[in-house]
């Protein structure tokens, strides 16, 4: 499979692994310490090709996603499940499977900069995504059925609303939790 966008990594074994699952550029951060510099080469492969970040399913990585974004708008987004990225008590993307990487890279998100909320903080109380004592189980499994990977309460919703997931997408995945289905 060839990805036509370059892949944003943290590290050279997260570009090992993406090479074992797909044919792809990287660009790798260098971990956390993202500069200037690196951010520049991103600014042009996303001008030039496109860019899809796949940070590793941790705090760091995470940290790495949002500078990213801020820096610059428009990135693909793809998410691994913690647990299909961790390996002996090692949290990161060189730990995912191929099949693990393809089905990110076949379920990216497009964030978008501009747009009127469409899923508010009051949806999440009201669907017991915050404020429960399975809140966190919910927006896990939650995250999973989107595609968007797991956040707090604050993050899920910025992403809901920065991936453009509509509320019919949101009531069907939330109807899914309820119900206890697998499907999206």
């Amino acid at each position: 499979m060839k990805i036509k966008e370059i892949i944003v990594v943290e590290g050279r074994d997260d570009t090992v692994a993406i090479k074992r699952a797909v044919d792809a550029d990287t660009i790798e951060t260098g971990g956390s310490a993202i500069n200037e510099s690196i951010l520049q080469r991103i600014r042009l492969a996303q001008e030039r090709r496109g860019v899809i970040v796949l940070t590793d399913p941790d705090y760091p990585g995470e940290r790495i996603r949002k500078i990213i974004s801020q820096a610059v708008p428009g990135c693909k987004h793809a998410f691994i499940r913690r647990e299909d990225g961790t390996r002996h008590g090692d949290v990161g993307v060189e730990n995912a499977s191929p099949e693990v990487i393809i089905r990110a890279l076949s379920n990216v998100r497009t964030e978008m900069a501009e747009q009127q909320e469409a899923i508010t903080f009051e949806d999440l109380v009201a669907h017991r995504l915050t404020s429960d004592a399975d809140s966190k189980e919910r927006r896990l499994r939650l995250g999973e059925r989107l595609g968007i990977g797991y956040a707090n309460a604050k993050q899920l919703h910025k992403r809901l609303n920065a991936f453009q997931i509509s509320r019919e997408e949101f009531l069907r995945a939330v109807n899914g939790l309820d119900n206890g289905g697998t499907a999206k």
